[in-house]
């Protein structure tokens, strides 16, 4: 059986694909985006691999490359196209997997499918994803009750930005997950400055247990 973690988020654009990247490079696993939307100047595999470290054979290939920047379902259906929960299955690796979905977990992939249902099926834990400011604890709260609600457990929050005291000691405790730590803003970003971030800033004790 594929041993998975869920790399999701509060919303697009908060750094997911950073700490993903960092997440299966430190853990040596494998790495996968199964929907894909926008692709220039590329996509976040690409990213994955030149931060990650992780040979291209431990990049597995999305199961939609879409083009267009938008939500799943509007950037497949202007490409004449519509997502099927069958072609997203979690593939059978060996290895521990890193999975990173789209956006935010009430993120529409079709009419009927919700990302919150795909990660459902695959019946493997989450990390959440979220900034440390302004307007993060309804994010986060909301967030983590969409996943617990689905049946997705939650192994705990990673924040991603500057420090924020209140809000990184509230949204856990309200949200009754752990904290797995902050990551900071790096600059510059690469491939050694995310490493070091990683393992001096996010517990990964709860995640090894997982896998």
């Amino acid at each position: 059986m594929t041993r998975a973690i869920i790399v999701t988020g509060t919303d697009t654009g908060i750094g997911k694909t950073v700490f993903a990247a960092g997440l299966a490079g430190i853990l040596g696993a494998r790495y996968w985006k199964p929907v894909q939307a926008g692709t220039d100047p590329e996509g976040d595999s690409e990213t994955v691999a030149s931060l990650s470290g992780l040979a291209a054979d431990r990049i597995l290939p999305e199961a939609y490359r879409l083009k267009i920047p938008a939500s799943p379902h509007l950037a497949a259906r202007e490409e004449g196209l519509t997502l099927e929960i069958e072609h997203l299955a979690l593939p059978k690796v060996e290895d521990p997997l890193v999975i990173e979905g789209a956006g935010g977990v009430l993120v529409p992939l079709s009419e009927t499918l919700l990302t919150v249902d795909l990660f459902a099926s695959w019946h493997a834990p989450a990390i959440v994803c979220t900034r440390t400011g302004l307007g993060t604890i309804n994010h986060s709260l909301l967030t983590v009750r969409a996943l617990q609600g689905a049946g997705v457990p939650v192994l705990g929050l990673a924040f991603i930005g500057d420090p924020h005291e209140e809000n990184e000691r509230i949204i856990p405790k309200l949200a009754g997950v752990p904290s797995l730590g902050r990551l900071p803003l790096l600059d510059p970003l690469s491939r050694d400055t995310l490493r070091q971030a990683m393992q001096a800033h996010i517990d990964l004790t709860p995640l090894e247990r997982a896998l």
